[in-house]
């Protein structure tokens, strides 16, 4: 494949140190939360300005653990119609029930509208994803709205590495935030998690419920209903040096994005999806939508088998509320959400992506659009 989907971006010096950081590890014995995890929390907390960070083995735990710390149980808890599973599904592990909520066309987020219409007597929380590196303009409208209501703000920042609304970091917003590390995103540590708040209370339950509900790492009393949520060191390792390119992995994403911005503007049949004003995205994803009766299937094909190129994965390609395992759940209508699974597409964007590599996607799509017309 001439450009793939996804493309995981480490030097040979990177490799290096994080070779000898694992040999360090392996040679103390410590592999588990060490100093390696410290200092992967410590760097994303900086560079978020979030008074504390704790890693875990994942992004689905890390906002399940904050689910259970704020005690989500028995509650309803609005979420998007259009996120991963993850989301929804960590509300459920957490006990409580999710409501799922439309978005608005230029985000695909909740707006502060679809949140209130889908607020319940239970409702206790709402999560706000930033689906591909976005936060919403809504964001204040919906903090205010939670804060009127008596409800918890959580953010699902696991695309939102690094990005910002009105110069406020992803993580900034809410009760507590999640990130992942999985191997696509815009930094990884192979698998891994964080969790980032300014709440203290939140902080120490995170600490506890990661480490199988233990009271202290070295000992102690089981108090909590905790889980084998740890990161090793050798994952911190990784994601450590990955976070320290975390800029300037963005400024190339966010190049090659203004390219597609340009050209898409020029080709018929599909519209870009640029963030509003005041959204500084990392470009995790690069998203589209595609005009009514043209087969997305079908384009994907022809980029892939006639010009090698691999279209990233939507986000998301069927809304949570027509998965099985949601079957039954109430909701209102969600159009919005429907509408924009079915018809968006997302372009590949790399962390290391060249012009000449931007440029090959773009006339790709083009002449691809040009036989789906």
């Amino acid at each position: 494949m001439t450009v793939p989907p996804a493309r995981l971006l480490f030097s040979e010096s990177d490799r290096a140190r994080i070779l000898a950081s694992i040999d360090q590890s392996l040679q103390t014995g410590s592999l588990t939360l060490g100093p390696n995890t410290a200092r992967f929390e410590e760097l994303m907390a900086t560079r978020h300005g979030a008074a504390h960070a704790i890693a875990t083995n994942s992004g689905t735990s890390a906002i399940e653990i904050i689910l259970r710390a704020i005690d989500v149980h028995d509650t309803d808890v609005v979420v998007p119609a259009n996120t991963f599973y993850a989301t929804a599904g960590a509300v459920a592990h957490a006990g409580g029930r999710p409501v799922f909520a439309d978005i608005a066309y230029d985000t695909f987020a909740l707006t502060a509208a679809s949140v209130e219409a889908a607020l319940t007597p239970t409702t206790s929380t709402v999560v706000l994803v930033h689906i591909g590196g976005v936060i919403t303009p809504e964001v204040d409208a919906i903090r205010a709205l939670c804060d009127a209501k008596g409800l918890r703000l959580v953010e699902d920042a696991a695309h939102a590495h690094g990005a910002s609304f009105d110069g406020r970091p992803a993580g900034s917003f809410g009760v507590a935030a999640a990130f992942s590390f999985y191997p696509t995103k815009v930094i990884t540590s192979a698998e891994g998690g964080m969790i980032l708040t300014a709440d203290e209370k939140i902080r120490d339950e995170a600490r506890v419920h990661r480490d199988q509900g233990k009271a202290g790492f070295f000992g102690g009393e089981h108090v909590r209903m905790g889980y084998a949520w740890r990161l090793s060191e050798l994952q911190a390792s990784v994601g450590v040096v990955q976070t320290e390119h975390l800029d300037e992995f963005i400024a190339v994403r966010r190049a090659a994005a203004a390219r597609y911005d340009e050209a898409l503007a020029s080709i018929p049949g599909i519209t870009a999806v640029i963030p509003p004003e005041g959204c500084f995205s990392n470009y995790y994803k690069y998203s589209a939508l595609l005009d009514e009766g043209i087969d997305r299937n079908q384009l994907k094909k022809l980029m892939r088998e006639r010009h090698g190129i691999g279209m990233s994965g939507e986000v998301y390609a069927r809304p949570l509320h027509l998965e099985p395992i949601f079957a039954g759940l109430d909701h209102g209508p969600l159009p919005v959400a429907e509408d924009v699974c079915a018809r968006h597409v997302c372009l590949p964007v790399h962390s290391d992506m060249t012009e000449a590599e931007a440029r090959l996607v773009i006339d790709s799509l083009s002449a691809s659009m040009a036989d789906l017309i």
